[in-house]
């Protein structure tokens, strides 16, 4: 049986929304607003109701000011603002959620001019369309991730800015459950906001239990009989396929109970979402499931007063956001009891306090920086709870560092009761000694203060721990789910080649022969140690981007000294500079080949040294920004920058000397961070660290076995196993073993020979993954692999890989007669620009070839009659386009008149879809009886009129939804359908309409009707 989302998912999606309390609408039954969605009648009256006194003149006014802020270029960060606001003319009554009206639609089209999308479900808050969600059948891998493209094309479309300003949430599901093997968020249920790029997708795992006789009310037959005659589906009733995903646990049922009932959503849109002025422009986040959690576990604690405890949070989480979201949600709870917070971000070094303060401007808020005992004390002692005078939301900064063991204690004895301090004490699992002055000062200062301590690796140990400073854990998120979701990255140890440790090594004893026995600081900072060293860092970093397929990364290297650093720094400049403009020069000529290419483009170009005493203040952040941004290759450090830095495109992290304990966890998350289609961070090792390394991860595990119990076992998944990564060698290995890797000549005929499809993924799967495999190859030091495979040239291979897969794909779907829907949702630009050859001069023309062939293919893969004589020609017509040129040779000519040949299909599609969609719409967009009605048109018309067929089918219609009302049963028996409807059809055609019908047109109506019927209540794809 084939299952078809509108009636597996989508419908029962919608009745489990009606149990949650949203009402149906009929779009047959309403109107709105075309440039917006809003639904006016809706819209109308619920403003005037939550807004008492409100004019009609004013309400009209509310209208046109939101449908003017969504017209901004600003991710609808000024209509949020107005959504939110409860000050003045409310959009939403927060005060009493239950006030608002809550509407669920299907299949609203969302359009501006020629370009437009239907999103399968969509919520309305007040006649407001605020969430839409989008559903495809399980197991269905391509429509989801096409789901996923469909989304950023529109995402970054003009014509659709108003739409994405106004949406806030929205969830995408094929209706399976999550895979621990599924890296690419494509099987589960997932939420995301809106962006101009990308939408960044999350998974949701539900840590309340819910009662669900309770929060579900019953759905009445009448309801879902309405619901099933209004979409045209009341032939799968009583389907067992269709009833069995009316369950409430299945995955879309459960994201949205979690998401979308009252209290969680009211929760959600006023809190959860942050603008965030990021290095490449304005992005808007919404909680992580965790922060969720914990900011609901904190307002728990508090409820119970509870004024302590600590947040651990796996590192790369998002804590400081966390305490940006807790700002906003505890300034709300506090104020309900007339009290206004105050709230403080505690660190312990000035470069987190810059960092810190960077990232709570970047959300929005107003902050104030203390760097000095003096400031603090001042600040304590003050009754004023914002020191701007905008009355912006505030947080104040303050940094340890510099007073943290002054033995004077900061005395507050003027408590005033209608403030409350609430401390965010970062990294708790260092600096925080009780025997030290700070805590001491922090709790005499104000008694009444909340602290809740933030950690990603929590200090433990039998002197003094986290907990037993600052409380039990209020939310806990560790490192396995953090993976699972996406979050945070696996990492991989690197030791140096063996021959660079006895360069490195020659390197020393020249050194003690020349200058006798040095400190070793000095040994170590010696240009002699020193450039061997950055010559194996910036060759491992240009291979590292070649292995990796690329050039974004970054590399940054921890050195032994602050001395080594500046060194280091002056022989980047004075050698890889120059040879840099010379390679620039060179680059001016034709490349040789794309490997030399690709070799030029990889090539480290700019460094920067970050230490305490070179440049100013500004000048550090403004180079920590261009790392962030890409700008800098490589960063050399000694102390700074080791925690609490984020940058994502921060890969390979280059360890130059020994780092203790916690610290070196710290260190090395820093690589663990998300970005593009990576799976691991590395850390190369020039240290020896090994020892420390297992001392620490042992010390680690033991005691959170000791401090936790079994709940060690959520960090087994920190780093990748010696024995996973063979493993995966020798299964690379083995599949690679009969091919030609040496030359990609023999390489790309050897694969060119190969026809089967599974045959080729196997390959194709083991060349992507081995983008990782030089990386792996040294940590397990595997090194005679290394002399088989020319690992400069993996990129080629799994590319010209790709592209063999890229061409049966196409074949098969263009010229085997394969069905049209699977040529059609065969993501054809996709395939062809995989291996499409153009010149640099060209690539805007590709660019245009391929959006132009997207929408081309999207508007006839929307077609929902594709037996239709003149869609059947377009498809002809585009499978022609591309059979008959060689695909993986397209020049720019043959660009250019495909494109106008695109563009010719797309305008007859386009025509045939608002022919369509008009004939759909008279039979109440049925889309069986438009199908119905063109079939017995196009041969042999049984009348003289469209006017008088359609009189017809339309009572018959009418005739047998009747019957399926009062039996819907019967659909489980064919035969009995089949004489059910002959006698209908006599009936209406003959009797009722007096058109002339033969036998022989009787049973050919009949035999189409029937055909509709079952294939619908079959699931089968019309």
């Amino acid at each position: 049986m084939i299952f078809n989302e509108d009636s597996r998912v989508k419908i029962p999606s919608i009745l489990h929304l009606i149990q949650l309390g949203y009402i149906y609408l009929s779009l047959k039954d309403n109107s709105w607003d075309e440039s917006t969605n809003i639904f006016r009648g809706i819209f109308d009256k619920q403003i005037q109701k939550i807004n008492p006194g409100l004019l009609d003149n004013d309400v009209q006014k509310v209208f046109d000011d939101v449908s003017l802020l969504l017209e901004n270029e600003d991710l609808g960060r000024a209509f949020y603002k107005r959504l939110i606001d409860q000050s003045g003319t409310k959009l939403i009554d927060f005060e009493n959620f239950d006030n608002n009206s809550f509407h669920v639609v299907t299949e609203l089209t969302y359009q501006k001019d020629d370009e437009s999308f239907r999103p399968d479900i969509i919520l309305l808050i007040n006649g407001m369309p605020l969430v839409f969600i989008e559903v495809k059948k399980p197991n269905n891998r391509n429509g989801v991730k096409d789901e996923h493209n469909r989304m950023q094309r529109r995402f970054q479309n003009i014509k659709f800015r108003k739409f994405i300003n106004i949406t806030q949430l929205m969830v995408f599901s094929n209706n399976m459950k999550y895979s621990d093997e599924d890296t690419q968020m494509l099987e589960g249920a997932f939420y995301s906001t809106t962006n101009y790029k990308k939408p960044i997708f999350n998974f949701f795992r539900e840590e309340e239990t819910f009662d669900l006789e309770k929060l579900l009310q019953p759905i009445s037959d009448e309801t879902e009989t309405f619901v099933l005659k209004d979409t045209n589906l009341l032939s799968i009733k009583t389907n067992k396929e269709y009833q069995s995903n009316k369950n409430p646990k299945t995955a879309t049922n459960s994201i949205t109970t979690s998401i979308f009932q009252r209290e969680r959503l009211k929760f959600i849109l006023r809190y959860a979402f942050a603008y965030v002025e990021e290095e490449k422009g304005l992005e808007k986040h919404v909680m992580r499931y965790p922060q969720l959690f914990a900011t609901k576990a904190i307002e728990n604690k508090l409820e119970n007063d509870v004024k302590k405890g600590i947040i651990w949070h796996t590192q790369g989480s998002g804590k400081t956001a966390l305490a940006f979201f807790n700002v906003k949600h505890l300034t709300d709870y506090y104020q309900k009891k007339n009290i206004i917070p105050k709230f403080y971000f505690i660190v312990d070094r000035l470069d987190l306090l810059t960092q810190a303060a960077r990232e709570f401007n970047a959300r929005g808020l107003v902050v104030h920086k203390v760097n000095s005992r003096e400031e603090f004390s001042k600040d304590i002692k003050s009754t004023e709870v914002i020191h701007n005078s905008s009355g912006k939301a505030e947080i104040t900064v303050v940094n340890i560092q510099k007073f943290k063991d002054d033995p004077d204690v900061i005395k507050n004895n003027d408590y005033n009761l209608s403030v409350q301090r609430i401390f965010f004490l970062d990294e708790v699992h260092r600096s925080y000694n009780p025997k030290g002055s700070f805590l001491a000062n922090l709790e005499l200062a104000d008694k009444h203060s909340i602290k809740i301590g933030l950690t990603g690796t929590p200090l433990l140990g039998s002197e003094y721990n986290s907990r037993s400073l600052f409380g039990d854990y209020i939310h806990k998120y560790y490192y396995n789910l953090s993976i699972k979701d996406g979050y945070t990255l696996r990492l991989i140890r690197e030791e140096i080649e063996t021959n660079y440790k006895l360069v490195l090594q020659e390197a020393l004893e020249s050194i003690k022969v020349l200058q006798g026995n040095i400190e070793k600081k000095k040994l170590f900072a010696d240009h002699r140690f020193v450039e061997p060293m950055l010559d194996y860092i910036v060759k491992d970093m240009e291979q590292a981007r070649i292995s990796m397929n690329d050039n974004s990364i970054g590399g940054m290297v921890v050195c032994d000294s602050s001395e080594q650093a500046k060194m280091m720094y002056e022989i980047f400049q004075n050698t890889y500079t120059e040879q840099t403009n010379a390679v620039l020069d060179q680059a001016a000529e034709p490349s040789a080949s794309y490997g030399d290419k690709n070799r030029t483009e990889s090539k480290v170009k700019t460094a920067q040294v970050i230490l305490h005493d070179i440049g100013t203040k500004q000048d550090r952040r403004d180079w920590v920004s261009d790392f962030k941004a890409g700008k800098l290759d490589l960063l050399f450090v000694y102390n700074m920058l080791l925690t609490g830095f984020d940058a994502k495109r921060l890969k390979k992290l280059y360890i130059g000397r020994k780092i203790k304990s916690h610290n070196l966890l710290q260190t090395l998350t820093r690589v663990n961070r998300t970005y593009k289609m990576h799976k691991y961070g590395y850390v190369v090792d020039f240290a020896d660290i090994q020892k420390e390394f297992d001392k620490t991860n042992q010390d680690y595990f033991n005691e959170l076995q000791s401090e936790l119990g079994d709940e060690m076992q959520h960090y087994t998944n920190l780093f990748k196993t010696p024995q996973e990564i063979q493993e995966e060698i020798e299964e690379i290995k083995d599949i690679l073993f009969r091919f030609d890797t040496d030359n990609a000549t023999i390489f790309g005929d050897q694969i060119s020979e190969i026809n089967d499809r599974t045959e080729i993924r196997k390959i194709a799967k083991a060349l992507n993954n081995s983008k990782d495999l030089y990386n792996l190859i040294r940590l397990s030091g595997n090194f005679e692999l290394l002399e088989k495979l020319d690992f400069r040239k993996l990129t080629i291979l799994s590319r010209l890989t790709n592209d063999r897969l890229g061409l049966i794909n196409t074949r098969i779907a263009l010229e085997n007669n394969v069905e049209t829907d699977n040529i059609l949702n065969t993501a054809l630009e996709d395939v062809i620009f995989a291996f499409t050859k153009v010149k640099e001069e060209e690539m805007i023309l590709a660019d245009e070839l391929k959006n132009t062939l997207g929408r081309t293919r999207e508007m006839l893969a929307g077609n929902f009659d594709q037996k239709d004589p003149i869609f059947v020609s377009l498809k002809e017509e585009l499978e022609r386009l591309f059979k008959k040129k060689n695909l993986s040779e397209v020049s720019k000519e043959d660009m250019e008149a495909n494109i106008k040949a695109l563009n010719a299909i797309y305008d007859k599609a386009k025509k045939l879809e608002r022919e369509n969609q008009l004939l759909r719409a008279k039979y109440d967009y049925d889309a069986k009886y438009a199908r119905i009605h063109k079939r017995l048109m196009e041969t042999d018309p049984l009348t003289d009129t469209e006017r008088k067929l359609f009189e017809a089918l339309k009572g018959l219609k009418d005739a047998i939804d009747t019957e399926i009302l009062q039996n819907s049963k019967l659909l489980e028996n064919e035969s009995y359908v089949e004489k059910m409807v002959m006698r209908l059809v006599v009936n209406q055609f003959k009797r009722e309409h007096k058109i002339d019908v033969t036998a022989r047109d009787v049973k050919r109506i009949n035999s189409i009707i029937v055909k509709e019927y079952m294939n619908e209540y079959n699931g089968n794809v019309a």
